[in-house]
């Protein structure tokens, strides 16, 4: 693809949320569907196939540590349309194979689905406008995660489409618009020498230098593993069981209620971690991006508590919980590693740390769903989103705070010699 390169922080950062929107079309519609009356050694079906594709992307992110550190920025879209690929034929032989023996096709759906953030997001990261970029990125899931279940519920309503084909025939409706995207995203300009200067030269890494910027940074590193380790869980619930909380809510399952609260989410974060690019300063972004963190888990603590006493309805409490949990999850995804680079002055990429962080993330989300089902907890969704959520959000803060100790210590220490 021999285009002509735009520079703007605009087209690109419209041009990533647009692909990576797309991307969920191939991903999550399942989630829309009970799958009701069908189980796997007397497991959940549904759950199943969470824990299917979950474990496929959990191990996408281990060895995505590697593939996206040394990823190359040639052929990248023929990268992306592969991976696209396999993805939408593993929901051709979802529908065609019968359950349970189908299931295994959620764990090759979810493979080459969880190299894909890196891909994309190697074509923005180390510039001076990447804050905003990687913040129309990281929010473009939360749209995507309503917006896909939107796509999959009137899909349903208005064809005759069993739960079995309707991952295929959503990821039908989005092919033409992931190619229109993708040629747009190969537009996009590399990073300028006024980028390079400010945020450190992006170059792939191998195994050497990643086990040196995590032995320098260890204790940091691990407690930003810790505290996105978690996240990523209830996050993760909340998005593959968000159709079943509603119902537990009392909500009707209407095609618009997946974007309605997410819609809004996705405005606040995109305004919220979009302004960091105002802060020339790493080190300062650096420590207001903590700020935002603690924000998210107060957020989510006090919804909990309001909720649990009546206080809030459960359509404020799924919002507010929301952008509690994005508040911690979306730095982590767009601007934390990338502006922790840039304030120790790291030559490397930011690939590696966050697939080293998804990794982390996705064993615990696929633990609570297996203890879940094996030990069989008696509890609502609701019930368990709120309590785990509530506690979480205690600990985070103090973590987050432990997490920032160690940073400031790190960037004083390293100032004495510069």
């Amino acid at each position: 693809m021999n285009t002509k390169k735009i520079g703007s922080p605009i087209f690109a950062a419209l041009v990533v949320f647009a692909t990576y929107t797309i991307v969920f079309g191939f991903r999550k519609s399942f989630t829309v569907a009970a799958y009701s009356n069908n189980f796997i050694a007397g497991l959940d079906f549904k759950t199943c196939m969470v824990i299917s594709q979950t474990i496929g992307y959990m191990l996408a992110k281990i060895y995505g540590i590697k593939f996206i550190s040394e990823l190359k920025q040639h052929n990248r879209h023929i990268i992306i349309f592969s991976l696209i690929g396999i993805a939408w034929l593993s929901w051709l032989f979802f529908a065609l194979i019968p359950a349970p023996y189908n299931i295994v096709f959620l764990f090759t759906n979810g493979f080459p689905l969880g190299m894909l953030w890196g891909v994309v997001f190697s074509y923005i990261e180390g510039r001076r406008s990447t804050d905003f970029i990687g913040a129309a990125l990281a929010t473009s899931f939360i749209f995507a995660t309503g917006f896909v279940k939107t796509v999959g519920a009137w899909l349903q309503n208005n064809f005759t489409i069993t739960d079995f084909w309707l991952p295929f025939f959503t990821g039908l409706v989005y092919i033409l618009p992931l190619i229109f995207f993708v040629f747009l995203m190969e537009k996009i300009a590399p990073p300028t020498h006024l980028d390079i200067e400010a945020r450190n030269k992006r170059i792939p890494i191998d195994a050497t230098k990643r086990k040196a910027i995590i032995a320098e940074y260890f204790v940091g590193i691990a407690l930003a593993i810790f505290i996105y380790s978690f996240v990523t869980l209830v996050r993760d619930i909340r998005d593959n069981f968000g159709a079943e909380m509603w119902k537990e809510l009392g909500y009707t399952a209407k095609p618009s209620l997946f974007s309605s609260t997410e819609i809004p989410i996705t405005i606040g974060l995109l305004v919220v971690i979009g302004a960091l690019v105002l802060i020339k300063n790493s080190y300062k972004a650096f420590f207001i991006i903590h700020v935002i963190i603690v924000v998210g888990f107060a957020v989510s603590g006090i919804s909990c508590y309001l909720f649990n006493h009546q206080l809030i309805s459960g359509y404020s409490f799924m919002l507010l919980t929301g952008l509690g949990l994005y508040l911690v999850y979306i730095p982590f995804n767009a601007v934390f590693f990338e502006r922790m680079i840039a304030s120790f002055g790291i030559v490397g990429n930011v690939g590696f740390l966050i697939y080293l962080a998804d990794s982390f993330g996705y064993i615990g989300s696929i633990s609570v769903l297996l203890s879940k089902e094996i030990f069989h907890i008696k509890t609502n969704w609701i019930s368990f989103f709120s309590s785990i959520v509530f506690y979480l959000s205690i600990v985070g803060v103090i973590v987050t705070l432990f997490m920032w100790q160690f940073f400031n210590t790190q960037y004083k220490n390293k100032s004495k010699f510069i």
